[in-house]
């Protein structure tokens, strides 16, 4: 059984800072793709970070290119993203994701479905 617990969300002002932090548990391929997703209410999840295992291979989302930095700890097994300069429009539920299954390249690594695990979600909110 693999669990992922996501923590680090909170209310914050415009041009706040967070930083996010999923742990995962049990039997799963540490070595494998590791992503955030989001999902504001009424909107579908969307991809934000993703990242592999060598220092070049991250990939984020346009609209948060620049502001947001994924990174890994492979001994621990944990994923964090760093938000900077957080919007409004950043506000939403974010998710971890694990053992992705490969397919459409890095367009696929935004592609929620082709990920078997996900946490339960750290709410962040950010007012203007």
């Amino acid at each position: 059984q693999v669990h992922l617990v996501e923590s680090g969300g909170d209310s914050v002002q415009a041009g706040g800072s967070l930083r996010l932090s999923c742990t995962v548990s049990g039997y799963t391929n540490r070595f494998n793709y590791m992503s955030w997703f989001r999902q504001a209410p009424g909107k579908e999840r969307e991809g934000v970070a993703a990242a592999g295992i060598e220092v070049s291979a991250v990939y984020y989302a346009d609209s948060v290119k620049g502001r947001f930095t994924i990174s890994r700890d492979f001994v621990k097994n944990t994923v964090s993203l760093q938000m900077n300069n957080l919007t409004p429009e950043d506000t939403a539920m974010y998710f971890c994701a694990s053992d992705w299954v490969g397919g459409a390249g890095p367009r696929g690594l935004m592609d929620s479905s082709r990920y078997k695990y996900f946490g339960q979600g750290t709410q962040v909110t950010v007012s203007s």
